[in-house]
């Protein structure tokens, strides 16, 4: 059986049952208003006020109904005082082959927001230092080629 957890820190379950919340209260209702009024227009058969209405009608729905089950198979990462990188956990990582400094959280694949320096589980580079101490050096396997990394603080 095929393992639905979906990994989130709080402030991720949060965001997410905000914009439940929102789609369930404010947009839904806007969506029926809009249907009712193109109904109104008479002949639905041509009606593109009605046509765009379901249509976002049915996204909006079928966005509640993602949101439902993500948060329904929802596991909260605990944060935990470590000293191994994993799940909600920031570490700062040195590339090997220019010096740089980069600083990662690591969170759940529906969380993650590289612009925003947060990093899915699931990708290559916190695959490659999930378990990992300060002071060691990874390989990671992008399809971009090999490179290595040290990570050098986790909090």
């Amino acid at each position: 059986m095929k393992d639905n957890k979906v990994y989130l820190t709080d402030e991720g379950f949060l965001e997410l049952e905000e914009e439940l919340n929102e789609l369930k209260n404010v947009r839904r209702p806007e969506v029926i208003k809009a249907l009712k009024e193109a109904r109104a227009l008479g002949d639905l058969s041509e009606n593109a006020d009605y046509d765009a209405a379901r249509a976002e009608q049915a996204q909006v729905e079928g966005r509640i109904q993602e949101l439902e089950r993500i948060m329904e198979n929802a596991q909260i990462i605990e944060k935990k005082n470590t000293d191994k990188v994993s799940l909600g956990t920031t570490v700062k990582i040195k590339y090997a082959d220019d010096g740089e400094i980069d600083e990662y959280r690591i969170v759940g694949s529906k969380e993650a927001d590289p612009s925003n320096n947060k990093i899915s589980n699931e990708s290559p580079i916190a695959k490659a230092i999930m378990n990992a101490k300060a002071g060691e050096v990874r390989k990671v396997e992008s399809p971009n080629g090999e490179y290595e990394v040290e990570i050098v603080e986790i909090y």
